[in-house]
């Protein structure tokens, strides 16, 4: 069905009259205006003759000329672009394009701000209601006594004292009119400055036939007094399809006094058209009071502020906190009422937010990936020159880095343009590539109850679309596949850690450092026995054998024995094998290649050695101590001390006589000579040497193996360069949402000492829910957030104090390498002196990540039926024996922590529906949720783009929670909830990512749909 369009039929001539130089005394103003329906620059507005008359402005071609255009002023809001001191912007009610203004100057825009809104008839009529209330006060007579009761009313208007404010002031309305669905806009007249303010426009619930029920919230720092009137204006709102037209039902005004007076529980108002004449329904007001409270007689008023201030104190020390507002931003606020089980209240506040950490920390973690494999270039560059064997490795890690460096440089370089306030990716950006590391649709969904019991009871959840990189798609599966299917090499079964990569190069400076020292010692040790001096000679010994017990004690260690043992492992295990390195290199290990000689050191290198013996290293260093004995012994020989040998060993005093033999054939029989002495050591220092090298070049080929390999292992059996690039952005999102929710658990569990005191000793779970379905490309997502869940295993938290309360300076920071980062969450220092020692000094809080999914949607059919489940299955069945370990060791750290009695038998349920057979088994996302709700866990709910099936599992989880702990009577369970999904939070989320209030269902694939997970009637389609 279309949409009929109604032409407004005018009288032309009448209209060019009106506007032509002969009324120009009638024009409140005119002038040259830019006018146009697009600003995207400058340029694209055109420069025309303008013209004010009552509520129309004349838009002329130039002054004299042509008449363009008419905008007729009413129903419309007129406003400055934010940024912009010269453009103005005229919205309209109806839905048209906004028009777009540009002024000359600052101050000319000033002056056609005021003059067009007061173009209307709205401000006709506050002005003729200020002049009725002038003359009605001027012709009061004036008395000299006044009673209390007066000056409690006259007091703020006479400037005795400032008026006082009323907000924070919740209230209810209650709109009865013959109709299929009804729009509610509500504005605020302050009647002392006679100024209207707009607060909401809101959509309604259908509670009865004919009856719409909505509500709002006047937050504590609003500008609502006494004297303020609230008026309230109904559309009739018609859906055709999938447009929605809006027509003017009805509207009507009271004032806030009036209603804080009233001794009824509500005040009736008559909804009347706009000449007044003609009522259209009937809209009833009222404050919030507790029903069935204890006999409190404090009147209405007092009441409805108490109970308002109570909430907002609590939203006011929460939201308004610096850390509050460093890591949220953009907040939607919806405000409901429902009834509980004992005919009681509840207030509920339902509030979703963006967060700067949707950009921030992707920033961070870029910045970090690429000073990390910098560094790693740089380490592989400095290992001089190589084998060719190992030359090729090198050129494989240098070649690996090199493309992520470069990627992830672009990417920062794009993210870096965008504005600083970007906070949020729309699910239509999921598959752009400079957003690949951004998180999709990231908000904190939080509610805050209120109810006669309790007061101020928060409760929150993380909403991001699947962590998975749209933009390299799904065609050949996720990270999970891809993965498996990389297979490394046989030189990639020895891995080395960090630490022993660190002492790798911590030995291979010192092995650098002290060879060329013990060389020069022994070429001084033989240019003092030329003097043949006893003493100089002893001192430049003393320095030698210091030094060389430092080299040899340096060389004893453990790591360079398994490296040289792994090198002969691996040579032997690539015996007959080949391989083709990045630089086009290739090399071929088989028998029938090896033709020709090879060098020592290649030898050790390529591994043609057949034999090797585990204890030619402990030779390697032994035979450097036993040269330097062999040196000391001829040393006391020519000094004439022949009693020292003895405390040499058999072997050494073998090799000492060996020595002395020899230079006795080659030189002269007397030791008096001075050529004597330096001949009778010289063979020996050349053994020192050649021991010393001989290590040395062991030690080195061990060293640059360890560092080589733990290189390789980071780098190129970590997968190609794409899927290295998809896991780290797959890590990226991931990360972002933990960050977000473990911080917003942390700042309000502050001032609970054995929340602090967990997070300390078993860490903090996260519970990750998917609701991806195992058939088509979302088997891919789920793959790639299996993933990268399980990659926060490596990341650990720490608190820190913050340098200011900046935004800034409260954004938690990232550092260290891959595999082992570290999240600072900064607080305030007010609040960091309160928190455990322990915290204060730093100590690391682990992460345990989980994952529960279940698919819910017509593909998750078609996989039960003709498809596989296993993926999911075996997510599912890993994640509860991590759960049950987790609250094992909970329960042994902390016994007598509150609500830990109940996990055992949520444990065993949860068990239970994990191994059974039940399609759609929606129950294990319930008691997994709950289980977590119980151990202070932080809870994350996902699915494509976290903007439908999320809506409907968020919202069914926050009415649970309204029944199972704030008593929700059944009746309202079911309005609560269709209520939350029509007009709540995630509807404004649809609106923000697509830009239509519908959810992405059609009516066949909700009956695919579990019951609990289906939207109400019109909010889909």
């Amino acid at each position: 069905m279309k949409m009929r369009k109604i032409k407004l039929r005018v009288n032309q001539k009448q209209l060019q009259f009106l506007s032509k130089d002969e009324t120009s005394g009638n024009f409140q103003k005119e002038g040259m205006l830019g006018v146009g329906r697009e600003v995207k620059s400058r340029t694209d507005l055109k420069q025309r003759f303008c013209r004010l008359r009552g509520n129309m402005l004349f838009i002329l071609k130039e002054q004299g000329g042509k008449l363009e255009e008419v905008l007729l002023l009413e129903r419309c809001d007129v406003m400055k672009l934010p940024g912009q001191d010269t453009q103005l912007a005229v919205t309209f009610e109806s839905g048209d394009p906004p028009v777009f203004l540009q002024c000359s100057s600052p101050l000319e825009c000033v002056s056609w701000l005021f003059v067009l809104k007061n173009a209307n008839t709205d401000s006709l009529r506050r002005r003729i209601t200020h002049l009725h209330t002038l003359i009605h006060k001027h012709s009061q007579p004036q008395h000299s006594h006044v009673t209390p009761q007066s000056l409690g009313d006259t007091g703020a208007a006479s400037g005795a004292k400032p008026a006082a404010k009323v907000s924070p002031l919740h209230l209810t309305l209650c709109v009865c009119a013959k109709t299929a669905r009804v729009q509610v806009q509500v504005c605020v007249i302050d009647t002392h400055t006679h100024t209207v303010r707009r607060h909401c426009c809101c959509r309604t619930e259908e509670t009865d036939q004919g009856v719409f029920l909505t509500s709002m919230c006047f937050l504590g720092d609003y500008p609502l007094y006494h004297h303020s009137r609230i008026k309230v204006t109904v559309y009739h709102e018609e859906e055709l399809l999938t447009h929605t037209a809006r027509s003017f039902l009805g509207f009507t005004s009271f004032s806030i006094r009036d209603l804080l007076k009233s001794k009824e529980p509500h005040i009736s108002l008559n909804l009347r058209t706009m000449d007044g004449v003609n009522e259209m329904g009937e809209v009833k007001v009222s404050c919030l009071q507790m029903e069935g409270e204890n006999g409190d007689e404090t009147p209405p008023e007092h009441k409805c502020s108490e109970l308002c201030d109570s909430l907002h104190s609590s939203i006011h020390d929460r939201d308004n906190s610096p850390t509050m507002r460093a890591v949220l931003c953009a907040q939607v606020c919806k405000v409901y009422r429902f009834q509980t089980e004992d005919q009681r209240w509840l207030l509920v506040r339902e509030q979703m937010s963006e967060t700067p950490l949707s950009f921030s920390l992707p920033k961070q973690l870029l910045s970090a990936l690429i000073q990390e494999h910098t560094c790693r270039v740089q380490e592989v560059k400095e290992l001089g020159d190589l084998s060719p064997h190992w030359d090729g490795l090198r050129h494989d890690v240098t070649n690996h880095c090199n493309y992520l460096i470069g990627c992830y440089q672009e990417t920062l370089t794009e993210l870096n343009k965008l504005s600083a306030s970007s906070c949020f990716k729309s699910s239509s950006s999921k598959s752009e590539k400079h957003l690949q590391f951004v998180p999709t649709n990231l908000h904190s969904q939080r509610m805050e109850v209120t109810g006669p019991d309790s007061t101020g009871v928060w409760y929150e959840v993380i909403t991001v679309g699947a962590p998975a990189d749209h933009h390299q798609s799904f065609k050949h599966g996720g990270l999970k596949k891809l993965l498996s299917k990389h297979t490394p090499r046989a030189d990639s079964s020895v891995s080395y850690s960090e630490d022993e990569s660190s002492r790798a190069r911590e030995l291979l400076a010192g092995v650098a450092q002290l060879q060329p020292l013990v060389f020069g010692l022994a070429e001084e040790l033989l240019a003092v026995s030329l003097e043949q001096n006893a003493a100089r000679l002893q001192e430049a010994l003393d320095g030698l054998a210091q030094q060389t017990e430092v080299f040899v004690h340096a060389l004893k260690d453990e790591l360079v024995k398994s490296a040289l043992l792994a090198i002969h492992s691996q040579c032997a295990a690539n015996y007959n094998s080949s391989h083709v390195h990045s630089n086009g290199l290739l090399c071929d290990n088989r028998s029938d290649s090896q033709d020709g000689e090879t060098s020592p050191r290649q030898r050790d290198v390529s591994g043609q050695d057949a034999e090797y013996d585990e204890e030619e290293w402990d030779m390697a260093w032994a035979n450097v101590a036993k040269s330097l004995n062999c040196i000391i012994a001829m040393s006391d020989r020519l000094l004439g001390r022949e009693d020292r040998p003895q405390d040499l060993t058999p072997s050494d005093q073998q090799e000492a006589a060996a020595g002395d033999t020899n230079s006795q054939n080659t030189g002269s029989s007397s030791l008096s000579a001075a050529s004597s002495w330096q001949e009778q050591l010289l063979p020996l220092v050349v053994t020192l040497r050649d021991c010393v090298r001989e290590a040395v070049c062991k030690a080195r080929t061990a060293m640059m193996f360890v560092i080589l390999q733990s290189a390789v292992a980071s780098t190129v059996h970590q997968g190609p360069p794409q899927i290295v690039q998809r896991r780290h952005a797959v890590f990226s999102q991931v990360l972002s949402a933990v960050v977000c929710g473990f911080t917003l658990k942390l700042y309000g569990s502050l001032e609970d000492p054995e929340f602090l005191q967990q997070l300390l000793s078993v860490g903090v779970l996260v519970q990750f829910e998917g609701l991806l379905s195992t058939y088509g490309d979302e088997v891919g997502m789920l793959e790639d957030m299996e993933v990268g869940v399980a990659d926060l295993s490596g990341v650990a938290f720490t608190i820190t104090e913050a340098k200011t309360e900046h935004p800034e300076d409260l954004l938690p920071t990232l550092c260290g390498t891959w595999g082992s980062f570290v999240v600072e969450v900064p607080l305030p220092s007010e609040t960091f002196t309160s928190l455990p020692q322990e915290a204060k000094k730093g100590r690391l809080i682990r992460v345990l990540p989980l994952l529960f999914n279940i698919g819910i949607n017509q593909q998750q059919s078609l996989a039960e039926r003709f498809g596989d489940s296993s993926l999911q299955e075996r997510v599912n069945q890993q994640s509860c024996e991590r759960l049950k370990v987790y609250c094992q060791t909970l329960r042994e750290t902390l016994p007598h922590m509150a609500g830990i009695q109940s996990l055992p038998d949520l444990l065993s349920s949860l068990s239970r529906c994990v191994e059974t057979r039940k399609r759609k088994n929606v129950e294990v996302l319930w008691i997994a949720a709950t289980v977590c709700r119980q151990v202070n866990g932080v809870r994350m709910t996902s699915c494509k783009s976290a903007k439908d099936r999320t809506a409907m599992s968020v919202t069914l989880e926050q009415c649970v929670l309204l029944r199972d702990r704030h008593t929700l009577s059944q009746q309202s369970f079911s309005s609560a909830l269709d209520c939350m999904r029509r007009d709540g939070c995630r509807m404004e989320n649809v609106q923000k990512n697509i830009g239509s209030r519908k959810f992405a269902f059609s009516g066949v694939q909700l009956l695919t749909f579990p019951k609990l997970y289906r939207p109400p009637d019109g909010s889909f389609g």
